[in-house]
């Protein structure tokens, strides 16, 4: 018989570590490989104690990586240590625990990232409080909304990609020659140039329109301007004014004679524009090439996803590792 000191410390204390091939759960089923994490064995104790089969729960712990799993453990084990110096349970402690537990965090001036993988870990391990995990409690949810604005994430000023290279790239194939490229490579070089030369955001281009009223070339398509429909309303009150983007001149070649600057947007533009008569659906000026959404308007997320893939078109076009860009806004 055990004592109740002993049968406490079984239960609540350091967890024990089994020698090797013997440990009954872990055996379970053959031998299973997610069992050799303590995180993991306490959130095996939660999922069991709501009776589901051994195997569902060997499912359900699959859902994440091993380095993820190997993660959360780490993460568990130092918000456990730290319970019990504190003297409290940590897979049924109370609310204000977890919220005094990620407080040090930020004070121990952890980032915000670090301590979502924290919480993650707690509400992966934690028996929750009614039918919601810990992450799911609303003051946790509140903490964590006043901590993003409290530590915010710093982002770097420099681009992770060069301009002279996207720029270069997209002057060679697939590309160019611009009147033999498909719609889409076509439709990503368009975007991407009339961005740059206008440093507007992916909102504000999606709202443009191919209404006469709203594109205007100037004669010999010297230049281009741009009006955004009218019924666009701007995220910034004041920033949507009209596009007015002038023709580069064109460059003498090899032979002494002019050729069209490859990477001028009113040439892309107009080009762009008179490839997609034929499967516009919409006035707005971006639309779909591929089925089954083809000349349909394309939405903000997808213009900017088109610009993302334009700069790494340009990279991998000249055998460049293409960087790791965001979406953009």
């Amino acid at each position: 018989m055990y004592g109740l000191a002993e049968i406490y410390q079984l239960l609540f204390g350091q967890p024990w570590q089994p020698p090797p091939r013997r440990d009954r759960l872990s055996q379970a089923g053959g031998g299973d490989p997610l069992r050799g994490t303590m995180g993991l064995t306490r959130e095996w104790y939660n999922l069991n104690t709501v009776g589901l089969p051994q195997k569902v729960i060997n499912t359900i712990q699959s859902a994440r990586a091993s380095s993820t799993r190997s993660l959360y453990d780490c993460k568990w084990r130092v918000f456990e240590e730290w319970c019990l110096q504190e003297g409290h349970i940590s897979f049924q402690c109370p609310v204000g625990v977890i919220l005094s537990f990620l407080q040090d965090l930020i004070e121990k001036h952890r980032a915000f990232s670090t301590i979502k993988v924290y919480l993650a870990a707690i509400a992966a391990c934690h028996v929750g409080f009614e039918d919601k995990t810990a992450s799911q409690h609303p003051l946790v949810c509140r903490f964590m909304k006043g901590a993003r604005r409290l530590l915010p994430v710093s982002r770097s000023l420099v681009p992770l990609w060069d301009l002279a290279v996207v720029l270069n790239g997209l002057k060679m194939t697939p590309f160019e020659p611009l009147e033999g490229a498909d719609m889409k490579h076509l439709s990503l070089k368009t975007v991407l140039l009339l961005a740059l030369a206008s440093a507007k955001r992916v909102s504000d281009i999606h709202a443009l329109s191919v209404h006469p009223s709203c594109t205007q070339f100037a004669p010999g398509q010297t230049r281009v301007l741009l009006k955004p429909n009218p019924a666009f309303t701007p995220r910034v009150v004041g920033s949507c004014t009209p596009i007015d983007i002038e023709a580069f001149p064109p460059q003498l070649v090899s032979s002494g004679e002019q050729q069209q600057d490859l990477l001028c947007p009113v040439r892309a533009l107009h080009t762009y524009m008179d490839r997609s008569k034929e499967l516009r659906l919409n006035d707005q000026l971006f639309v779909s090439w591929a089925k089954p959404h083809k000349g349909k308007p394309v939405t903000k997320q997808r213009l900017s996803h088109w610009i993302v893939e334009a700069i790494a078109l340009a990279y991998t076009s000249q055998n460049l590792q293409a960087p790791r860009v965001c979406g953009l806004t």
